[in-house]
């Protein structure tokens, strides 16, 4: 029965919970990060590129072909493409993550150089400031 509890009370800490926001975030936000790459990057470079779609850039190895015994064999292809795009959608998501780091520390920076106000003086400072400014007066 110790084991379960041990593993209840890991469970809800904080931290497994927000690993496990993060990793729902962060699907998302991968999502929408090569759809951004796909239809936003890749056309215009594609454009640039003479019309190249690098999903499409491929090695074929070997073709595909029908064997004596009547089995079709497929090709062999090394998708190079597709290499390429993981590498700029990864690229993009690393820019990203490092643009959203850089601007929280900062904020954070800005955050701790800013003064704390100063602390109020006691109230038995202030009646005497206010004693000696009448005795002034006098």
């Amino acid at each position: 029965m110790g084991l379960l509890k041990e593993f209840k009370e890991f469970a809800v800490k904080g931290n497994v919970v927000d690993l496990a926001v993060a990793v729902i975030i962060g699907g998302a936000f991968g999502k929408i990060v090569s759809s951004f790459v796909n239809d936003i990057i890749m056309p215009p470079l594609g454009v640039l590129l003479g019309g190249v779609d690098f999903k499409d850039l491929a090695l074929t190895i070997r073709e595909a072909y029908t064997t004596d015994a009547g089995v079709d064999m497929p090709a062999v292809v090394l998708s190079y493409g597709n290499f390429i795009q993981n590498v700029v959608d990864f690229l993009i998501i690393a820019f990203v993550i490092f643009m959203a780091i850089k601007g929280m520390n900062s904020l954070k920076k800005k955050k701790e150089e800013a003064p704390a106000p100063p602390p109020a003086p006691p109230k038995s400072e202030v009646l005497l400031e206010e004693i000696r400014d009448l005795l002034k007066n006098k």
